[in-house]
This record gives structure tokens, C-alpha cells and sequence, in this order.
């Protein structure tokens, strides 16, 4: 199979840092100052703050393989893990990030169905998320997938306050 999905563990923390910290710059360092973008980083993806987050009853970090090479990642969140309240009937989808190399394959699809195949599963009726109001491909690619904009939160990069809309999809849940 050419794409594989995987729940990741405490043995990836290294990889999933490397990870994150690379395809957070390559999404938006060009829109950012250096040390703005330094600052984020080494607060956002210490080690020691992702084996927090992994460790988390109600978040999970996926890995998606394309040929077998880790092309991206994903992070969700249900009930106190969210980073905003929204409701016990949904779950977040907090990251969604692809290496540059691997864009245009599909992968954010899978894992974005992915996210929705857990919320079923957990008997969750929408899925959300945060999208940078400046990140067009990424405002594209969630409207088409069905996500409206509900509302909009800050988010600080560094000392830059910026904001992101909230985006969520109501789910057809069948029992």
C-alpha cells in the first residue's frame, strides 16, 4: 500500500518534533518574522510539552506514511483536550501538516478522513478546527471538505497576535 496511516507513541517524539518543527516553518515562516517564528517554535514543540500532549487521555498524534517515507502528521482532540469549548459532541483537529515534498496526494485527505472515521467512532457529531485566516490553500481545502467558518480565536506568533477561523463540519452519524 502507498499510504499508511499510524497512531504514534512515546518512541516518536523525536520524529514527531523534527516533524512539526519543519512543516510549521515551511507553512509560514515566509509570512513571519524570524524571531517571531523562533519563538513559537520553542515553546510549541519542545519535547517535553509533545510528550504532554501525547500523554493526554483524550489527544493522539498519527503519522502518515506515503512509499513508506513519514510525509505528515496529525493531532486530535475530544472533550478537555480542545484548545477551545465547543462541546462534548465534537473533536478538534488541532494540526494537520505535510511536508512540502508530499503535498498534492492526497495525504491531508486521508488524515482529515481519518479524524472523522475517530469522531464516528467516539459518537461525535462535528469536527473543528483552527485555520490561520492568512493561509489560503489551507482555507481552500477545508471549504471544499465541507467546513464552514463559525468564528475566529486569537493566536499568537511570538509577540504578533494574528487570527484564526474556526472552521467546523456537522457529521452524518448513522446508528
Amino acid at each position: 500500500m502507498t499510504i499508511k496511516i499510524e497512531v504514534c507513541s512515546q518512541d516518536d517524539l523525536q520524529a514527531l518534533q523534527e516533524i512539526s518543527i519543519e512543516t510549521f516553518q515551511e507553512t509560514f515562516q515566509e509570512q513571519n518574522t524570524p524571531e517571531n517564528m523562533q519563538a513559537y517554535l520553542e515553546g510549541a514543540y519542545t519535547l517535553g510539552k509533545l510528550q504532554k500532549e501525547m500523554a493526554h487521555k483524550n489527544s493522539a498524534f498519527f503519522f502518515i506514511y506515503y512509499k513508506n517515507q513519514l510525509a505528515g502528521y496529525m493531532k486530535v482532540n475530544t472533550d478537555d483536550a480542545q484548545s477551545e469549548e465547543v462541546g462534548e459532541d465534537a473533536l478538534e483537529i488541532e494540526r494537520i501538516y505535510i511536508r512540502s515534498g508530499f503535498q498534492r496526494k492526497g495525504l491531508g485527505k486521508c488524515l482529515m478522513d481519518e479524524a472523522i472515521e475517530i469522531a464516528k467512532e467516539k459518537k461525535k457529531e462535528k469536527i473543528w478546527l483552527g485555520v490561520w485566516e492568512h493561509n489560503e490553500q489551507a482555507l481552500l481545502f477545508y471549504r471544499k471538505n465541507g467546513f464552514v467558518q463559525t468564528g475566529s480565536h486569537s493566536f499568537f506568533m511570538g509577540d504578533d497576535e494574528q487570527t484564526d477561523y474556526i472552521m467546523m463540519k456537522t457529521l452524518k452519524i448513522y446508528s
